[in-house]
């Protein structure tokens, strides 16, 4: 794209400076794609996706109205998976680019009506996308295999690292032995896809040993499901063990990353699964569960990866790091080592731009 081309239009529901990944990786994309000289107009579409009000999507139609044919719009999938009546609307005269973290349909709690509408209106909406771009490759074959989207028109920019990555020893107690309260941390909004209880009931079967868990994530996509959450913890006997934070700015997640020793986090499905990047650039072992991406985000060399839901091998996962610190470091090392080997915002915001050259304008 040459100076002084036409800008690229980004459009986000809701809020940018919304605490999750997918906000995160969209925040850091813009910022990369201005750092590399490509001019980029964020607007947001309003909030309430993926379930708008009427007036929402009509105010989200008006705005792909005023735009100049030819113009290259990126919307973020939280959005474009129910703007499937305007993408039809507009997908001829405009360039249409469906940035997708994961596919709605495969949000958890959902009831089989509402899989069904969401897929159907999700497939609709990704016929009319001039390129689509994903955030893991787990997600592109998911897409092409569910969705019908042929693979010639997805392209894959997986997230990058905001933090470079530090040195596994950094604040460990793994070099001395089993500390007092070795420091666990799980960082994701309390969503039913994130499967907190889950992580929960393995806890509950490690009273034995010292630890403490902080859970840093949004109350707000879910607050029912957060407050049960944390009538669980108390139900459990877990109070004086856990704390939620909720959501925390990143200066103040990062001092968590920082302070911990054993990165955990029972999720369901990911697209990617920003957090665990994130942890392994601060050179934490990782135990996750959950498909999706997540095999391929967290190798073998930096973490455990279990299958989805399974509270006892979690428990056991726990229970040889918290007493093993030589495991701890081992994997920790690991952790640091792949970090290292991870793009930039920079790299990729070059390979975003590089998928919406041969768009037209």
């Amino acid at each position: 794209m040459t100076p002084g081309s036409r800008p690229i239009v980004f459009l986000y529901p809701g809020r940018l400076e919304t605490p999750t990944g997918g906000y995160v990786y969209d925040r850091q994309l813009l910022r990369a794609l201005e750092d590399i000289g490509i001019a980029v107009e964020a607007h947001s579409l309003g909030e309430g996706y993926p379930a708008p009000s009427e007036e929402t999507l009509a105010e989200a139609d008006a705005l792909l109205s005023g735009l100049a044919d030819g113009t290259r719009v990126v919307i973020d999938g939280l959005a474009y998976g129910v703007l499937d009546a305007a993408a039809s609307r507009h997908g001829k005269r405009l360039a249409l680019v469906a940035l997708v973290h994961h596919p709605l349909a495969h949000e958890s709690g959902l009831s089989t009506d509402r899989m069904a509408e969401l897929t159907a209106r999700e497939r609709a909406a990704l016929a009319h996308a001039r390129q689509v771009i994903t955030t893991s490759a787990a997600t592109a074959s998911t897409l092409t295999r569910e969705f019908a989207v042929p693979p010639e028109r997805i392209g894959v920019v997986e997230p990058a690292l905001s933090i470079p990555p530090q040195e596994p020893d950094l604040n460990r107690n793994a070099a001395s032995g089993v500390s007092p309260s070795v420091r666990l941390l799980a960082v994701g909004s309390l969503i039913r896809r994130k499967d907190y209880p889950t992580l929960l009931a393995a806890l509950a079967r490690m009273t034995d040993l010292d630890w403490h868990l902080d859970i840093a994530g949004s109350r707000d996509a879910d607050p029912d499901h957060a407050g049960e959450i944390c009538r669980r913890i108390e139900d459990l006997g877990l109070g004086g063990r856990i704390t939620v934070h909720g959501a925390l700015p990143e200066e103040a997640v990062s001092s968590l990353y920082r302070a911990a020793d054993i990165f955990v986090l029972t999720t369901l499905y990911e697209g990617y699964g920003m957090a665990f990047a994130e942890a392994m650039a601060h050179g934490l072992p990782v135990i996750a569960t959950g498909e999706g991406a997540v095999a391929t985000t967290v190798p073998a060399c930096a973490g455990l990866v279990l299958p989805a839901g399974a509270v006892e091998a979690v428990a056991d996962a726990l229970r040889r790091l918290i007493v093993d610190p030589e495991q701890r470091r081992t994997l920790a090392e690991g952790a640091r080592r792949h970090a290292l080997s991870l793009p930039t915002w920079a790299d990729q915001a070059r390979t975003f731009a590089k998928l919406l050259e041969g768009l037209s304008e």
